[in-house]
């Protein structure tokens, strides 16, 4: 009974497929929540913003940013560790 349910409904989790791009109420994604092309290691501002008070960089299903802005996060985030602008952990 529930298998047919679920076949019905298009998937394995019981979900209706969507077009690609789309959210689940139907709209566009919102892919990125910062207006940049790209992530610089100098912006310390932006940078604090993506991570936690532990000292850890989000993920980017909490974050809410694109594949490319996410390494670029990440990679800028390395070079200002390196460079001492950002602390490699967190205040304790």
């Amino acid at each position: 009974m529930a298998r047919q349910q679920r076949a019905q409904q298009g998937g394995p989790g019981g979900r209706a497929r969507r077009g690609k791009g789309l959210s689940d109420r139907g709209r566009p994604r919102k892919y990125t929540r910062i207006n940049v092309e790209t992530i610089d290691y100098k912006d310390l501002n932006t940078l604090k913003r993506f991570i936690s008070d532990r000292g850890k960089t989000r993920s980017r299903r909490v974050t809410g940013l694109s594949r490319r802005h996410q390494s670029q996060l990440t990679l800028a985030v390395k070079r200002a560790r390196e460079l001492a602008l950002l602390p490699y952990v967190g205040e304790r």
